[in-house]
């Protein structure tokens, strides 16, 4: 599981591929000596919130091998390891998807990519979420990354045409005037979509890092009579110097961003003669000329042009040095079995599996690495939140702490890098008060899973300042918190949760204060999802004050906790409906049903009892949130669920408004969201309710792997209802890469395997009483380890390191804080706490020791060795 050992597999690679190729001196070593990290830049430990020039200019910024590991359970120098000099990174930039970012000694930066241009004469440069046509297989160590990218950015489809003609179909659900709008937009449409057709070009790009600083890759016509310009530029036009090198070639200098005494040389060498190429002054003005415009010639970036028909491909190989590299005598041919080699090998340490789970969680994968970008101003990686890229910087409010949840499962060392680039960017944003909580909860989790400490003395000190500011939004100092005042509009009223326009929060009333941390007002209505965040935040804090020796600190938030927990179950619990409601200050219920009704669970306050009556009366209920499509943002039988237009006579588009528009149930009310299924999801494996979790988890995933197989998208948020068509009917493209998507597969990813925050910091859980069938999934990272978990009916068996530690026979079993061979000295004890569906034989074999064979029977039962 080392990141180190990309490095060495990618040079086998050149290696096995060119055995009759000779390579010249310096050009894709295969000695497998140097080092490359994963998805990691500079490390620095924080302990406040101020962001300041020293994170980018640190030396932990430079080519060193300085480690993010702690001296926690489950660390590892290896694993955790940062990004080290030179490296190179597919599709490293957000909005772009195209190309790859090549680094050298003191940060000197290059960049290359493979650009398009549409029959409207746009190139394909920026924003290229709506023009990928499919996901290929991606991986976090930029060992192989494949897209494809197509001219039609898929604005126009058979379903926003049928949608037009429903509205004609079925007039008596329409205005007049909507009737006359669909059809004159119609025959428009079906213009544009033939167009579409007609003149739609496709390439397949193809990466794949093969040494540190050096890369290969491809571009592969799918489509007939297609342009492709294969460009190399300064990636955030860094002073440099770009210039061909003979037919086929492109060499550039630029100083070292962080020291520029180290002068860094790229070149590149195409394995095809392009037709033409050019040098340009800048990269603004090369985007000029692919289209035809005046522009100046200079040194500021060169593009090769290709005209492929299809099958037909061009290939390169990149590299980055302090000298200059020597010319690649690679061809077409051999660079094509490189990048076949490196797809074949692309499970190799990187997460896959078996199953319906083990297949959301290799695409998971992709669709996670997919949006691994590089933050240039501190030297980083970080996971882009969505919305065509999310801007250059990391979001600060929730999305961020998810994608950091789920990247956890996939790469912790990007993860553990995206959670340091967020607080080298100031930290939480408080206009979202969910913003401090879900970020102490990632941090936790982040501890959880690899044991490094200095995440939780990074966070610490800066979440106890974030949530002694919260209770200013106490409005009757009771002790719970009131939803703080927004705006008027109804659509931005939940926005201090991130929940916009949830319908309930439409009707609480602005209380003026005075004083106070923040300029917004307080309200009447007192807020479970808040409280409930709250709540979480408390336990995170007095778990990570244990973690840190803070005696004092432990109590204190300790005793938050538990006020918190009476205060709920005294005044937020509604007896007559069996619900967690939101109550206005005269002791009148907020009406609303949404799923925020369960949030109790995931923060800890709710009663063992009332629990399994959410579950059984309500999550359960087809009527309110069961059913296939799960969870509504809105209960079914609410009258906000869906409310607004419904067209009747056509089920397709039920809901469907007019083009160009959202539908009925978008946003929150009604379609089902990412984030509020997962915070479910956690709620349920905390209280032990493990099959309502499978069956959750279970639908969850079937949910997004129908997207992701069909329209090749991880989308923001899914249809409320089956046969909708929100995802096929979307214009909004911006939506289709949105990282917290991956929550969804992430459930079934953690039926199998998951670190347990609320129980043994140093123990973790597998096992499932729900999935259906049998599933695997492998090379899963989790305290160090590599770890593979197959559950069946009657089967579980877990791996470590490639070696069977227990297997379990004869019915389904969870395993909870499961410590297999603790270290000495730490006060961990060995063993496990199971719960079984049936009487069922399990064997614990840890290396260096006999077996242990235990029998249990059904329901719980503890185990230690």
């Amino acid at each position: 599981m080392s990141r180190r050992t990309t490095a060495r597999f990618g040079a086998a690679l050149v290696a096995s591929a060119l055995v009759t190729v000779p390579l010249a001196a310096g050009a894709l070593a295969a000695d497998g000596t140097s080092v490359q990290g994963g998805g990691n830049g500079a490390v620095t430990t924080a302990t406040s919130t101020a962001a300041t020039s020293t994170a980018a200019t640190s030396t932990a910024a430079t080519s060193t091998t300085a480690t993010t590991a702690g001296t926690g359970a489950g660390s590892s120098d290896d694993e955790y390891a940062p990004r080290s000099l030179p490296f190179a990174l597919p599709g490293f930039k957000e909005q772009e998807f195209d190309g790859a970012l090549l680094v050298g000694e003191g940060h000197a930066r290059f960049s290359l990519a493979f650009n398009m241009v549409t029959p409207q004469g746009r190139v394909l440069d920026d924003n290229m979420v709506p023009w990928i046509k499919r996901i290929g297989t991606v991986t976090p160590d930029g060992s192989y990354y494949e897209i494809d990218m197509t001219t039609d950015n898929r604005n126009i489809t058979p379903e926003t045409i049928g949608a037009l003609r429903a509205v004609l179909a079925h007039p008596e659900d329409w205005s007049e005037a909507e009737v006359a709008k669909a059809r004159e937009q119609l025959p428009v449409q079906e213009a544009a979509y033939a167009a579409a057709l007609r003149d739609t070009r496709t390439v397949r790009l193809r990466f794949s890092t093969t040494d540190d600083g050096e890369i290969v890759g491809s571009a592969t016509a799918l489509t007939d009579d297609t342009e492709v310009f294969l460009q190399a530029s300064p990636p955030w036009a860094e002073p440099s110097t770009y210039r061909p090198d003979g037919e086929r070639s492109i060499v550039a200098t630029s100083a070292g961003v962080r020291d520029a005494s180290r002068v860094g040389s790229f070149r590149l060498d195409s394995t095809v003669t392009p037709e033409e190429t050019t040098g340009y002054a800048s990269v603004a003005e090369l985007l000029k000329g692919l289209v035809g415009k005046e522009y100046a010639a200079g040194e500021g970036a060169v593009a090769q042009r290709y005209g492929l028909d299809k099958g037909e491909t061009v290939a390169f190989h990149a590299a980055v040095s302090t000298e200059a590299p020597e010319r690649s005598r690679l061809s077409t041919r051999d660079v094509t079995r490189i990048l076949d080699r490196a797809e074949a090998r692309a499970d190799d340490g990187n997460l896959n599996g078996r199953g319906p789970t083990g297949q959301a969680a290799t695409y998971m994968r992709d669709a996670m690495s997919l949006n691994d970008n590089w933050d240039e101003k501190y030297d980083r990686s970080f996971v882009m939140w969505g919305l065509g890229g999310g801007g250059d910087d990391i979001f600060l409010g929730w999305d961020s702490a998810w994608d950091a949840i789920t990247e956890l499962s996939v790469d912790p060392a990007t993860a553990l890098d995206h959670i340091r680039d967020f607080y080298d960017q100031k930290g939480p944003r408080y206009d979202q008060l969910h913003a401090g909580p879900m970020h102490t909860y990632a941090a936790w989790r982040a501890y959880t899973r690899t044991g490094d400490r200095s995440i939780l003395e990074l966070v610490y000190p800066i979440m106890t300042r974030y949530i002694e500011r919260m209770p200013e939004f106490d409005t009757d100092q009771d002790g719970l918190l009131e939803s703080p005042w927004v705006e008027e509009r109804r659509g931005g009223r939940g926005n201090h949760l991130g929940l916009d326009d949830s319908p309930q929060y439409w009707n609480y009333v602005e209380i003026p204060r005075d004083g106070g941390t923040d300029t917004r007002e307080n309200t009447n209505l007192t807020d479970v999802a808040l409280n409930s965040y709250y709540g979480l935040m408390a336990e995170n804090l007095a778990q990570m004050a244990t973690e840190l020796g803070d005696t004092a600190g432990a109590e204190r938030y300790a005793a938050l906790h538990e006020r918190l927990e009476v205060r709920m179950n005294e005044h937020l619990w509604n007896e007559e409906r069996g619900l967690y409601l939101n109550r206005y200050l005269d002791g009148t219920w907020e009406p609303t049903n949404t799923p925020t009704v369960f949030y109790p669970l995931f923060g800890g306050l709710a009663t063992p009892e009332r629990a399994e009556i959410l579950v059984r009366d309500h999550l359960q209920n087809p009527e309110e949130y069961g059913g296939e499509f799960v969870i509504p943002s809105v209960a079914r039988n609410d009258p906000a669920f869906c409310a607004g237009r419904a067209n009747p006579s056509t089920e397709a588009y039920r809901y469907f408004q007019s083009p160009g528009e959202e539908d009925s149930c978008e946003e929150w009310q009604g379609a089902a969201w990412p984030p509020m299924n997962a915070t479910v999801y956690d709620g349920l494996k905390r209280y032990g309710l493990d099959e309502a979790a499978a069956e959750l988890a279970t639908r969850s995933t079937k949910m997004w792997l129908t997207s992701y197989k069909e329209i090749g998208w991880f989308p923001e948020y899914f249809d409320a209802e089956p046969g909708q068509l929100i995802n096929n009917v979307a214009t909004d493209t911006a939506w289709r890469t949105y990282s917290w998507s991956n929550l969804m597969p992430l459930m079934s990813t953690q039926e199998l395997i998951a670190d347990e925050p609320w129980g043994d910091a140093a123990g973790f859980r597998f096992g499932t009483l729900g999935l259906p069938g049998t599933n695997t999934v492998s090379e899963v990272p989790l305290k160090g380890h590599a770890w593979s978990v197959t559950a069946g009916p009657r089967i579980t068996t877990l791996e470590r390191d490639g070696r069977t530690v227990v297997r379990a026979v004869g019915g389904r079993v969870v395993a909870r804080n499961v410590v297999l061979d603790a270290a000495r000295g730490s006060g961990d004890r060995n063993g496990m706490d199971v719960t079984a569906t049936s009487r069922t034989i399990i064997t614990v074999t840890v290396p260096g020791k006999a077996p242990r064979v235990f029998q249990v029977k059904k329901g719980d039962t503890h185990l230690t060795w």
